[in-house]
């Protein structure tokens, strides 16, 4: 795993989800933040919080997450934030619209247990350029 501890937000509206990889992230010593929908996730960011790698799901309550995806880079939220797509999705249409939007990453996680899925989030996060 990385030396490096990092500040995650993960935008995901299932509970379960959430809660595992918040105790995934937690024990590895990450400070990790939730939000359950775009929007309450456009609040956490324009409130102050400033992760450096924010998970976004695209199912989501209130919009999608590549349609929040483009709000937060539109707008100019959080911009220093590295975002990865963490999702079941898997259309070329989505992979590739998330491409445009410059993700860093899109990570599909039904192909993978969760110890793989954080190591591959820190993995990215490790060889990121801004």
């Amino acid at each position: 795993m990385a030396d490096r501890k990092y500040k995650i937000l993960i935008i995901d509206d299932d509970t379960f989800i959430l809660n595992m990889y918040v105790a995934k992230f937690v024990k590895d010593g990450h400070h990790v933040e939730t939000a359950r929908s775009g929007v309450e996730a456009i609040s956490k960011l324009k409130d102050g919080y400033e992760p450096e790698i924010a998970l976004i799901d695209i199912v989501l309550p209130d919009m999608n997450g590549l349609d929040l995806l483009h709000k937060l880079k539109e707008d100019k939220i959080s911009p220093k934030t590295m975002y990865i797509m963490f999702t079941n999705q898997n259309s070329d249409e989505e992979t590739n619209r998330a491409k445009s939007l410059e993700v860093a990453a899109y990570i599909i996680k039904a192909n993978l247990i969760p110890s793989e899925l954080v190591a591959k989030v820190l993995e990215v996060a490790e060889n990121y350029k801004n």
